[in-house]
């Protein structure tokens, strides 16, 4: 089972000079990817009806994921770069594609697109795209990348986007693996069709492993193999470091394939602290 690590980018405040030595340590501790949330904009909650759903504010800060993993690219060897999520519907589809295989190009094949609708209309509205058909969206954007990952010509036209006989040049090397996000059974159910995985967050193991097993079989049902079907658990804020390794066991005998780690909300002010911790963690994984 692999073993990554969340980019703490709210305790990090946005300081551009973490990114470099947090990444240089996931993987010089022996992890096997780092993961980054994603959100364009921030947007104030007061006073807004209906209200806004999320956790995060104006005053909580966010890298682009792929510009921070094109830069990360540069200065790793071996580490994966996982998006979770990015908000696909939000996005261009053709732009998506366009990033997700020039990150995937200049890391040597170390992109894993993590995908899901997101919760804040705002985002949407100031990115020109509708919100309340995000699901249906996504859905069509997917069969549309893998299309533009793999066809030489594509000539698409669905309700959302048109190509009218284009190509993306270069390409990646492989279909870039898209898992989806989220906690709805619409999500799962998409992922079942749809998704070469699932991440699943918040709700503690129990809650993770009880919709993993519901995925699983809702892959089954769709006639496909769930041995090629990824399932990761993004652990919240823990205890005990005997407390992760209970956790981090417990998923793997669920038969969940990778697992991240978030060290936010533990009171970590600064990136060499978030760096010891996560040495201190490797130490007790037996990171090699």
């Amino acid at each position: 089972m692999q073993i990554g690590v969340v980019y703490p980018q709210i305790e990090l405040g946005g300081d551009p000079t973490a990114v470099l030595p947090f990444g240089r340590a996931v993987e010089e501790l022996g992890f096997d990817h780092l993961l980054a949330y994603d959100h364009v904009l921030g947007a104030v909650h007061a006073g807004r009806t209906p209200p806004l759903t999320g956790p995060y504010t104006e005053r909580d800060p966010f890298h682009d994921p792929f510009v921070m993993f094109a830069y990360l690219a540069g200065v790793t060897k071996r580490i994966e770069f996982a998006t979770g999520v990015l908000i696909l519907p939000q996005r261009q589809t053709a732009l998506v594609a366009r990033q997700s295989a020039d990150v995937d190009l200049l890391s040597g094949g170390r992109l894993r697109l993590g995908v899901g609708v997101g919760w804040s209309p705002v985002e949407y509205q100031a990115l020109g795209q509708e919100f309340r058909s995000r699901g249906a969206r996504q859905e069509e954007q997917i069969e549309l990348l893998r299309r533009l990952f793999t066809e030489p010509i594509v000539d698409f036209a669905g309700r959302f986007d048109r190509v009218d006989r284009a190509a993306l040049v270069p390409k990646p090397t492989r279909s870039v693996p898209i898992w989806l996000g989220g906690s709805s059974e619409a999500a799962f159910e998409r992922a079942a069709r749809l998704g070469d995985g699932f991440i699943f967050s918040g709700g503690g193991i129990d809650q993770a492993t009880d919709d993993w097993h519901k995925v699983q079989d809702l892959v089954r049902a769709q006639g496909r193999p769930t041995e090629t079907f990824g399932g990761e658990y993004v652990m919240a804020p823990w205890g005990e470091i005997g407390d992760i390794t209970d956790q981090i066991g417990a998923w793997q005998r669920a038969g969940g394939t990778h697992v991240s780690i978030v060290t936010m909300g533990r009171g970590l002010d600064s990136v060499g602290e978030h760096i010891d911790l996560l040495s201190t963690l490797a130490n007790a994984l037996d990171r090699p």
